[in-house]
């Protein structure tokens, strides 16, 4: 119910009763109990064609707030949402990730930004997106390009901070944040792919996150797409990510002498933007290669929309036409109805997703984690307990 009100609101309780499956009689009962803990509210009355106007409720946004985090090899970017997803404070600060007290430095920085946003109010947890293979279940992850393996740092972090903490790959907590707020709230079908840093993958089937065993579903930027190409950082060679990724095209560039062993990304795009043939060469070579990977997972997964973003469509102009021919050119030709649409980059939008983590939990029916009861509790404590209070 609260997933319907949060995705439909405002919503008249009639028609909660005719989404759900549920009797008049039982809607108002639970729909009362959660006005009475003020996560639910009175929005305005639907205009009436005769007789009593029907009551749309919706969710009260400020009843309670969670933190995402996105964490990166030398930054993190923080954000404090209610539950509508709306940022309330936002936080930076440089980080160093390969640092042997990498995770007692987050809990550090966690711990002061949680301390700063306490006049906000109840707090449901602390979601974090990460590069790297996370398993949810175990709450542990692996990141060649944090320089973690096997840390349980959700438990680790819950001990430290005392709320429940939450994380997935941070292309997932993309995906979350499009399938509940953003331009998925329809789309039960969709994959979110991502390049800059590395190449990323958020796959979205019947309107969930699909993780795989152990949480390594999305490693889409580990397939091999070249034969005896260079090596990329998880130790194989000719990985996608060691081709197109923001790395790949500006060693590529440096090889060709267009740059210098100090100059990077930004040089190698102004360098295409100025009509460079040699620069736009190296974007339209990536975009064919991405193409035509993309191409292979429409085939396999058929979704109806496929979410382009990261820091690396700042050089998009120049992967486009590429990218498109060949994305076409290697689709099965009863699926290329499917959409492609190029998400802006914003650093904030990251650590908004990982929020989504917490908020997800609040609309969920699975019992994945025990984070999600835990954030669930809080939220529908008694009032004047733990939790919101009406």
């Amino acid at each position: 119910m609260l997933r319907l009100i949060g995705a439909s609101g405002p919503i008249a309780r009639t028609h909660i009763a005719q989404a759900l499956g549920l009797s008049p009689a039982t809607v108002t009962s639970l729909t009362r109990e959660l006005l009475e803990r003020g996560v639910v509210r009175v929005a305005d009355h639907a205009p009436s064609r005769g007789g009593r106007p029907a009551v749309l409720l919706e969710l009260v946004g400020g009843a309670a707030t969670a933190f995402g985090v996105k964490i990166a090899p030398d930054h993190l970017v923080g954000v404090l949402v209610d539950l509508d997803a709306d940022i309330l404070e936002r936080f930076e600060v440089r980080f160093d990730a390969t640092k042997e007290d990498s995770v007692e430095r987050l809990a550090d920085v966690l711990e002061s930004w949680i301390g700063s946003a306490a006049s906000h109010g109840q707090l449901l947890g602390v979601g974090l997106g990460m590069p790297g293979v996370v398993d949810v279940g175990r709450g542990t992850v692996s990141s060649p390009l944090l320089g973690w393996q096997e840390v349980p740092l959700s438990n680790l972090l819950q001990a430290r901070l005392g709320v429940p903490v939450v994380m997935d790959n941070d292309v997932n907590t993309l995906a979350v944040s499009e399938r509940l707020y953003g331009r998925c709230r329809e789309v039960e079908n969709f994959i979110t792919v991502t390049i800059g840093l590395g190449v990323g993958l958020g796959i979205v089937v019947g309107g969930d996150i699909y993780h795989g065993y152990g949480g390594g579903a999305g490693e889409f930027g580990h397939v091999s797409a070249v034969d005896d190409g260079p090596r990329c950082s998880c130790g194989k060679h000719g990985c996608l990510e060691a081709v197109v990724a923001d790395p790949a095209l500006v060693a590529q560039a440096r090889t060709l002498g267009l740059i210098t062993q100090r100059q990077g990304i930004r040089k190698l795009r102004a360098l295409a933007d100025s009509g460079d043939p040699k620069a736009r060469e190296i974007f339209a070579r990536s975009g064919a290669v991405l193409g035509r990977a993309v191409g292979g997972l429409v085939n396999i997964l058929s979704p109806e929309l496929v979410l382009i973003s990261g820091e690396g469509i700042q050089g998009w102009m120049h992967i486009a036409e590429d990218f498109d021919r060949t994305l076409r050119d290697h689709i099965f030709p009863p699926l290329n109805a499917v959409a492609v649409e190029v998400d802006p980059w914003d650093d904030l939008k990251w650590a908004v997703g990982a929020a989504a983590l917490v908020l997800r939990a609040t609309f969920t029916p699975h019992d994945e984690r025990q984070a999600d009861n835990s954030i669930r509790a809080l939220l529908l404590a008694e009032p004047g307990g733990v939790g919101v209070v009406a």
